[in-house]
């Protein structure tokens, strides 16, 4: 096929590529382009209650009327909390820690198992915000968001019940075991042994998936109802090593990065008190 256009010499080429790339990354985030016709985004920091989306849906069931569907973590909080604020950094590996992080003894920061242990990405002294996912679908737990749904139920509704931990090496801290599945039923429906109490009373709100691969231009389209607990509970990395070397039906054994904090009113459900 004829082209229309005159072809560009390959180092100018290079050139002008290399500063239209300089110039996206020298744009505020504000500046960059947001998605448009997108739900509410997550995560977000909760306590703001400020939000302007229009996409309204209907809030999700309590957990206990729903299927647990998934346990994963993501280390360092995706969400931004009274607990946890103290930011690290914007990449993968980002998000907010504990605020009492930099208050851990010496031993209180000692891998026990000097790095070795069976849960990846984790070691004493790091944040983990932990995501139990429930669905609305008949479905058996099980590895991913596609646990989630089914071919019969391919639009569910989700709830996030959430948690921020900060991970220390003592046995008296709490036993990530407690908080797991391991095949527990309730009236039928499957859910995890126990959801942490303690740590404030769950902010609730309208949001979306979450992790690395979503940003403010790139969002998530799916509908997801959030329950984030307000303060850091402590739990012990020997509680997380077994959880993994033991084996569990998500197949997880590692922990995952993190979507940077949504923050344009325009990607935020308001909060309702």
């Amino acid at each position: 096929m004829k082209t229309l256009f005159r072809p560009i010499n390959k180092q100018r080429s290079y050139w002008i590529a290399s500063i239209v790339a300089l110039s996206a990354l020298s744009l505020p985030v504000q500046a960059q382009k947001l998605c448009q016709g997108f739900g509410p985004q997550t995560p977000r920091d909760i306590s703001s209650v400020e939000g302007s989306n229009e996409r309204v849906f209907s809030l999700a069931p309590s957990a206990e009327q729903m299927n647990l569907c998934n346990i994963h973590t993501h280390t360092n909080a995706e969400h931004k909390g009274p607990g946890f604020s103290v930011f690290v950094s914007d990449a993968d590996d980002g998000g907010y820690t504990c605020n009492d992080a930099a208050d851990l003894s010496a031993e209180e920061m000692t891998d026990p198992l000097n790095g070795s242990g069976a849960y990846k990405g984790v070691k004493p002294g790091d944040t983990i915000e932990v995501h139990w996912v429930h669905t609305s679908c008949a479905i058996e737990p099980g590895e991913g968001l596609g646990s989630c749904l089914s071919e019969a139920c391919a639009n569910p509704e989700l709830r996030v019940e959430a948690q921020a931990f900060l991970v220390v090496n003592d046995p008296d801290a709490l036993d990530f075991n407690d908080f797991a599945y391991d095949g527990n039923l309730v009236n039928g429906l499957h859910q995890a042994k126990a959801l942490p109490t303690g740590t404030g009373d769950p902010v609730v709100f309208a949001g979306s998936t979450t992790g690395p691969s979503f940003t403010q231009s790139t969002c998530s389209p799916l509908q997801v109802t959030w329950s984030v607990r307000p303060q850091c509970a402590r739990v012990d990395i020997s509680s997380l090593n077994e959880w993994a070397d033991k084996g569990n039906i998500f197949n997880e054994s590692k922990s995952h990065g993190v979507r940077q904090l949504v923050t344009a009113p325009e990607l935020l459900a308001p909060i309702n008190p």
